[in-house]
């Protein structure tokens, strides 16, 4: 689904912006507006391995979706990654390592066969790329790890996660996620998606949640209010910092006010719609 209707578009959020801003609106800066580099962890890396297996295993007709055929595109689809990111060769220290962080990738799929059986399933779309513009003319863009659709029509949205199921504290906002792209979904054909599914396969748990329109008019409120909230940040040049237990992660703890950095002068750059966003990488994993 690309943009099709020509309309005056104001900027473009996707899920992964929209949860840095509210993370931090300093993490969103450094990202979006300073568009500072970041190294790539192996854990998010690990997840973009699994994201690839899982979404080639489709490929594959129906009884030949085994684990052993889902192992089997394990190396293969490292390799893959390495030739496009030789960079990701410098996450292990040794061999041993690299082996160590395999092994847990492959305890993921194997993992996945125990929540569903993908020989019973043939998915409309796997990383569906999504657009759409609402009626303020922001644009919302993204990647859907897979959409099914009943025979009936109804639609489910699926989306992977390779790390363990939240605390009821953050279900919240891993659920955002979900509800941005079902309110896109929706914005475009009109349909509300009967279920969005989170599928976590750090320890095996589903979470099932039935969006309503009520559900996505306030999702849709949400979003413009973030973005009304970004622009203003650009106008007045006032990011601030939002300290968490995120933080302990953050590759830019050095320029941070909250650890006794210095941001650097902000560039004349906007947030505005540049290029269409990328298939998936690392940095949208965890």
């Amino acid at each position: 689904m690309t943009l099709a209707e020509e309309r005056a578009v104001i900027g473009a959020l996707s899920p992964s912006r929209a949860g840095d801003f509210m993370t931090c609106p300093l993490l969103y800066r450094f990202r979006v507006i300073d568009q500072l580099p970041e190294r790539p962890s192996a854990a998010a890396v690990r997840g973009t391995l699994v994201h690839a297996v899982l979404e080639r295993l489709y490929d594959l007709p129906a009884e030949a979706r085994t684990v052993a055929a889902a192992q089997d595109l394990l190396e293969p689809q490292w390799r893959r990654l390495l030739s496009e990111e030789p960079d990701y060769a410098g996450l292990f220290e040794d061999d041993a390592e690299r082996d160590a962080w395999l092994t847990q990738a492959r305890g993921m799929v194997e993992r996945y066969f125990t929540l569903e059986d993908p020989q019973r399933l043939e998915p409309a779309e796997r990383e569906m790329y999504v657009e759409v513009v609402l009626d303020s003319g922001l644009l919302l863009r993204g990647y859907i790890d897979r959409l099914d659709v009943a025979p009936t029509g109804e639609v489910r949205v699926v989306d992977y996660k390779t790390g363990t199921a939240p605390g009821r504290d953050w279900e919240a906002k891993a659920l955002f996620q979900m509800k941005f792209y079902a309110l896109a979904l929706w914005r475009r054909s009109g349909q509300v998606p009967r279920m969005l599914q989170l599928m976590y396969l750090g320890n095996g748990e589903i979470i099932r949640y039935v969006p309503d329109e009520a559900d996505l008019r306030a999702t849709e409120r949400k979003v413009e209010a973030l973005w009304a909230a970004i622009e203003r940040a650009v106008r007045t040049r006032e990011w601030r910092a939002r300290r968490s237990r995120l933080c302990d992660w953050c590759d830019h703890q050095a320029l941070c006010p909250e650890f006794g950095g210095t941001p650097p002068p902000v560039p004349d750059r906007e947030p505005g719609l540049s290029a269409r966003v990328s298939r998936r990488s690392a940095s949208d994993e965890l």
